[in-house]
């Protein structure tokens, strides 16, 4: 195929751009890596450049708990687009996970909700920060609880 052919091809796809992204995270939640890989590596063949495929990757691995992996990706999407809310909302559930940056993550999390104006990514840093005092910040996490407290 000759690459005007496979341009006129590329194009066909190019309005399908979302659909790519939005099934990558339902691949995500549905706990299907592979399958999310595929769908945001196709969008960025779509779109090369597009920060969105990139936070797809990003959040793969934050769901995978590969904080250093996502908090790359997350820096390297921040850094090229310093107004991507979602990107640095990301960011900072990265930073929460990472005890010495806990500080950082709940500014940067704080800083996107008031600064953007999509109410996922307020909700997205309200459930984050309200996750992290309740768990987090406890001298005693209850994951780490010890049987005696739980009064077996």
């Amino acid at each position: 195929m000759d690459d005007s052919k496979s341009e006129n091809k590329l194009a066909e796809f190019k309005e399908d751009f979302a659909l790519f992204i939005e099934a990558g995270f339902v691949a995500v939640k549905q706990l299907d890596e592979s399958s999310a890989a595929r769908m945001f590596s196709a969008a960025g063949v779509l779109q090369p450049g597009h920060s969105a495929p990139k936070i797809g990757m990003g959040y793969i691995a934050l769901n995978k708990l590969e904080v250093k992996k996502a908090t790359e990706i997350f820096e390297e999407v921040v850094a090229q687009e310093p107004t991507n809310w979602i990107a640095q909302t990301f960011l900072g559930i990265c930073f929460l996970l990472t005890k010495p940056k806990r500080k950082k993550g709940e500014k940067l999390i704080r800083e996107a909700m008031e600064k953007t104006t999509y109410p996922s990514v307020k909700h997205l840093g309200e459930i984050s920060l309200q996750w992290a005092e309740k768990d987090l910040y406890k001298s005693k996490s209850p994951f780490f609880a010890s049987k005696e407290a739980e009064g077996n």
